[in-house]
């Protein structure tokens, strides 16, 4: 064998088992992160806040959902348990004096969305300190439920918001299945214990089950925006038919305080709270680390079965979301 097909055959070969390492170690840590809510190698269980007056930052950008994944963090997408941790930790600094909430998020699950905000409303009842929200692209559904703990509500003239509503899915593929001879066999303790499955069709019965659980979600919601809009109850079901508002819609409506630039909130705020600077709180080691493993996760390749996964994961089938359907 000649000496350069030699050389080929090592580089080649130690290509493989980089690869291969790094795929075992991104799966491993992955497993390690999604199956323990203890802090640990991935949990953020604590931030480095400041010794001065300050407002922290909170952001919340992507889906609101308690499901979490390394590509979410590698991508640095909503965390559930952080910002909730987050906001625990902002709760106990004698330094913090107030929350900016920043929101870039088309909504999530009812449960979710709903911790977060009971957590910000636990937040101010206790410390008496104000939050304050800013809506950045768009701030829909559960995106907006959130923002009703703050005490003023801004966002970007560019905003969408709004979507006030509930919405509850699932894929139907009976045909596909009976054009392909693939049948479900369920064994139930019940006539509705089966009813969401992909492959049977929902009975009249079936029907008004799930709308009944829309219908307790909405009225929630609504109930939400009227305490946090000081707004009349019949009022906020007029606006709440799920559509969403232009910034200058929602203004006019009363569904936020003002139009503004991210800045000028930031500015208006510190001055408010006598000067305190505006922080955004975040793990110096997590950042290193998010970087390393976001290069060795470009490195591994991923399969039809793990994306398919993901994107059922990513859309929530059969749970109750606070969500805005993508329109791109």
């Amino acid at each position: 064998m000649k000496k350069k097909q030699l050389i080929g055959l090592i580089v080649a070969g130690l290509v493989f088992v980089f690869v291969c390492s790094s795929s075992i170690l991104v799966n491993n840590m992955s497993k390690q992160y999604e199956s323990s809510s203890k802090p640990g190698f991935f949990n953020r269980s604590s931030y480095i806040l400041p010794p001065v007056p300050h407002i922290a930052v909170v952001e919340v950008k992507g889906s609101i959902t308690d499901s979490y994944t390394i590509y979410s963090y590698l991508n640095e997408n909503y965390n559930h348990q952080d910002t909730l941790k987050l906001i625990d930790e902002l709760k106990d600094s004698s330094f913090n004096r107030g929350i900016l909430l920043y929101v870039d998020s088309p909504g999530g699950t009812v449960a979710a969305s709903d911790e977060l905000y009971l957590k910000l409303k636990e937040y101010t009842e206790e410390t008496g300190r104000p939050v304050w929200t800013y809506m950045g692209e768009m701030a829909c559904s559960g995106g907006y439920y959130i923002a009703m703990a703050s005490e003023k509500v801004y966002a970007n003239r560019n905003t969408w918001t709004g979507s006030i509503g509930v919405i509850l899915s699932y894929l139907n593929y009976k045909d596909l299945y009976e054009k392909i001879g693939v049948k479900g066999v369920y064994f139930t303790s019940g006539d509705n214990k089966a009813m969401g499955a992909g492959d049977l069709d929902l009975t009249q019965q079936q029907q008004e089950i799930f709308q009944s659980l829309v219908d307790e979600a909405y009225e929630q919601f609504v109930e939400i925006v009227a305490e946090g809009r000081n707004m009349a109850v019949d009022r906020v079901k007029e606006l709440a038919d799920g559509r969403i508002y232009s910034a200058k819609q929602a203004l006019n409506n009363g569904l936020i305080d003002e139009i503004a630039t991210y800045d000028e909130v930031k500015e208006t705020f510190s001055m408010e709270l006598g000067g305190a600077i505006i922080y955004k709180p975040e793990s110096k080691k997590t950042s290193r680390l998010r970087s390393l493993f976001a290069y060795v996760n470009k490195l591994k390749p991923r399969s039809d079965a793990e994306m398919l996964i993901e994107f059922i994961d990513s859309n929530r089938n059969g749970v109750l979301m606070y969500y805005a359907e993508p329109l791109f």
